[in-house]
């Protein structure tokens, strides 16, 4: 039996399982030699991608080399303001700049510190609640999972709204644990930061977390306001606003566009698929389902043996407590599923209550014979056999392939099913065979996926980002004026790397859209005035192969004599 202290500092005897699922305490080293090797091996092993990270890291690019304040308080991005979005995640970055220069792993660090941060989370929330050993599996799984590695590496905004939701989340349990008011200031300080950093949708799902977790104790009290309304403490408020306020404000009377644009169009309007412009995916409410068991890929294949054994039974601080685990990922996924808007990056925002979940859930049952433990093996084995068939038969599509590795396309994607199928087939004996080293086994296939992820990235650096490029215009043709054609996201790290906002002619770009309405501008440039210039300097433009047939009917390339195709690319010049 083990003690778990109470919200009333008494006692209750949690259940142990005979058997664990992993060995009895994960060494701590391995949990950060993991943590180590998943998010930081690789980090600027491929180029700054086009559309969303060329596009943040151009924004905190932009910001550091302006000598006009305005530009930390509205975002720019290729040299028109970008009001999307908040500033937190372009300071911290433009700030990874300032200390390590304008590169791409000194873009991504900022998420790979965020990702680092949840895996202490874990470990600290397993050991103020009890659950040590939990908090270590858990950690473990969140940052070998296959959405968390591939987040980890990119300059996105999801993953330091993750940590610093998961930081404010956790001290919310705590709070209502122990009623200790430090830690409700405390979570109101992250909540105010991670609005900072994605925006209100903080703020609804901290508040769906709290409102739902809190309710079936609220309801059998009684007593709602004497329930919910010690977590209205004004010192705890006045923090939030301290923090949260001062930014809005200010970009609010910088720009008086802001205000319409940030939240009404990028708040209520995307959350109803009626935001301008309409550039986002939508999707049926499952969307997110299956997407779950990619991103905690391998570990998500453990749920099924669960339903092999029934959990212990619970009562109190312990029930309750698993009650907080299950809202604190499921309510944030409810809310992303019937948003109209929906992103496979979204979910990263789940990913450690749900490994936490789930590792609880491991260690109160355990895996009690050697056929559950191998389950998850024999399953992803098939699974993989499948996707062998299936790339197998689209082998000779005659689509455009990208060479990996000295393989094309479809054979590397056989070599790294039917890997995976292997090493899950190994694996799966390893932790039947071995007791001790229980499902950990599966860190094998965490490895392969990670190497096989980050080794394509690499490959396919001319497909997806502008580096290669970049490289050619600053070589080849430094004197050159070099110009965009129609699409900007597409081709967005293009600015990054040579280090200045480009001008695109006859543009269609949604996330230049609101700021090319705000005032007169330079970048919107118009067919007539791009042949006014090309008559009297040498001019380079970018045109990606989709537009190739678009840029031809114009007559534009008829004014070129030389053309070079890098990657998806083409640059035509005189």
């Amino acid at each position: 039996m083990k003690r778990v202290a109470t919200r009333y500092g008494a006692a209750v005897p949690v259940e142990q399982p005979d058997r664990q699922v992993v060995p009895r305490a994960i060494p701590l080293w391995l949990v950060w030699l993991a943590a180590g090797v998943f998010v930081f091996g690789g980090l600027g092993n491929f180029g700054i991608l086009d559309n969303n990270e060329g596009l943040y890291a151009e924004v905190a690019r932009e910001m550091l080399v302006s000598s006009d304040w305005h530009r930390w308080v509205i975002p720019h991005l290729n040299g028109l303001p970008y009001l999307e979005k908040p500033p937190l995640l372009y300071w911290l970055t433009a700030l990874s700049f300032a200390l390590f220069g304008p590169e791409a792993w000194a873009a991504r660090l900022v998420p790979a510190l965020s990702t680092v941060s949840c895996v202490g989370m874990l470990l600290a929330f397993g050991r103020a609640t009890g659950r040590e050993s939990a908090g270590r599996l858990a950690a473990l799984m969140f940052v070998s999972g296959a959405g968390v590695i591939a987040l980890s590496h990119l300059l996105m905004f999801d993953m330091l709204l993750t940590a610093l939701l998961t930081a404010a989340m956790m001290l919310a349990w705590i709070y209502r644990s122990s009623h200790r008011v430090a830690a409700l200031r405390w979570a109101y300080v992250f909540l105010a930061l991670a609005v900072l950093a994605k925006g209100l949708v903080a703020l609804v799902l901290f508040g769906l977390v709290v409102f739902i977790a809190l309710f079936p104790e609220a309801r059998a009290r009684g007593q709602y306001r004497g329930v919910y309304g010690p977590w209205f403490d004004p010192v705890a408020l006045l923090l939030f606003a301290a923090i949260a306020l001062p930014w809005h404000v200010a970009a609010a009377a910088v720009e008086p566009a802001f205000a319409w644009i940030y939240f009404v169009n990028e708040h209520l309007l995307r959350f109803l698929g009626l935001r301008v412009p309409h550039d986002y995916y939508g999707g049926a409410w499952w969307y997110y389902l299956p997407r779950i068991a990619v991103y905690l890929f391998p570990w998500s294949f453990l749920l099924p043996g669960l339903l092999r054994v029934p959990p212990p039974r619970t009562a109190g601080d312990a029930q309750a407590f698993g009650r907080f685990l299950l809202v604190a990922w499921l309510a944030p996924l409810l809310f992303f599923s019937l948003s109209s808007a929906k992103a496979n990056y979204y979910l990263v925002a789940v990913m450690p209550f749900a490994a936490f979940h789930l590792a609880d859930a491991l260690e109160r049952r355990g895996f009690r014979d050697a056929r559950t433990r191998a389950l998850p093996g024999v399953q992803i084995a098939l699974l993989a056999g499948v996707l062998c068939m299936v790339v197998a038969g689209r082998a000779d599509d005659g689509g455009h392939q990208v060479t990996m590795f000295g393989l094309l396309e479809h054979q590397f994607l056989f070599v790294l099913f039917g890997g995976a199928g292997l090493l899950a087939l190994a694996a799966a004996w390893w932790a039947a065979r071995a007791e001790r080293v229980g499902v950990l086994a599966y860190l094998l296939l965490s490895v392969w996926i990670a190497v096989g992820l980050l080794g394509a990235m690499r490959a396919m650096d001319p497909q997806i980002s502008t580096r290669e490029m970049a490289g050619f215009l600053q070589r080849e043709l430094p004197a050159r004026s070099v110009y965009l054609y129609w699409n900007f996201e597409e081709q967005s790290s293009l600015p990054f790397y040579l280090r200045r906002p480009l001008p695109v002619v006859d543009a269609h770009s949604s996330d230049l859209y609101w700021g090319s309405r705000i005032g007169p501008n330079h970048v919107f440039v118009s067919r007539q005035e791009f042949l006014r210039t090309l008559a009297r300097q040498p001019v380079a433009i970018i045109v990606m192969w989709r537009e190739l047939d678009r840029f031809r009917s114009t007559g534009l390339a008829a004014h070129f004599s030389r053309e070079k195709r890098i990657g998806d690319s083409t640059v035509f010049f005189n």
